[in-house]
C-alpha cells in the first residue's frame, strides 16, 4: 500500500490543498494529512477545522484519509505512520525551488522516503492561506477559497 504524508499549518485548508490532496489521492493508496506546527508561523492550523472539511470527512469515512496533528519533523511523522513518501504542492517557481531544498534536506534525513511535489492547477496558483487569513481579517468573504 503506498502512504504519503502530506503536511503543512494548513491555516486554513484551502481549496488548493485539497486540489493537492485529491491528485494526490489518484498516485497513492492513502495520505495522512499532518497539520504541523510550523516555528516560523505565529498561528497553525489543527486537524479538528481539516475534519470539518466536508470532502475530507468523506475520504477519512472511507479511510483514504487520515488527519493528525504533529509538532516533530515531517519525516518522523511518515516513518511513525509507514509512509514512503511524502505529499508537497507548489504554486510558483518560488514554491518549487523552497519545495525541492526541502526534499533534497529530508532525502538526507530519510532516504528511504522520497517527496513528490505537484504544481498547483493555474486557477488555484494565486490561493495561499496567508492571502485568505488576510481577507477574513478585513471581513471579506471567502468561502470561494476554502472547502
Amino acid at each position: 500500500m503506498a502512504v504519503a504524508v502530506y503536511s503543512g499549518s494548513f491555516n486554513p485548508f484551502t481549496i488548493g490543498h485539497l486540489d493537492i490532496l485529491l491528485r494526490g489521492l489518484a498516485l497513492f493508496d492513502r495520505v495522512i494529512i499532518v497539520a504541523g506546527v510550523n516555528t516560523a508561523k505565529a498561528a497553525t492550523g489543527n486537524s479538528a477545522e481539516i475534519l470539518q472539511c466536508k470532502p475530507v470527512a468523506e475520504l477519512v469515512a472511507k479511510n483514504r484519509v487520515e488527519v493528525i496533528e504533529w509538532s516533530g519533523l515531517t519525516v518522523e511523522a511518515a516513518r511513525a505512520h509507514d509512509a514512503a513518501f511524502l505529499l508537497r504542492g507548489a504554486r510558483s517557481a518560488t514554491d518549487f525551488d523552497y519545495e525541492r531544498n526541502m526534499a533534497d534536506i529530508n532525502r538526507i534525513l530519510a532516504p528511504d522516503i522520497d517527496t513528490v511535489i505537484l504544481p498547483a492547477r493555474p486557477e488555484l496558483a494565486m490561493i495561499s492561506s496567508s492571502m485568505v487569513r488576510e481577507l477574513k481579517a478585513f471581513g471579506a468573504d471567502t468561502s470561494h477559497f476554502t472547502p
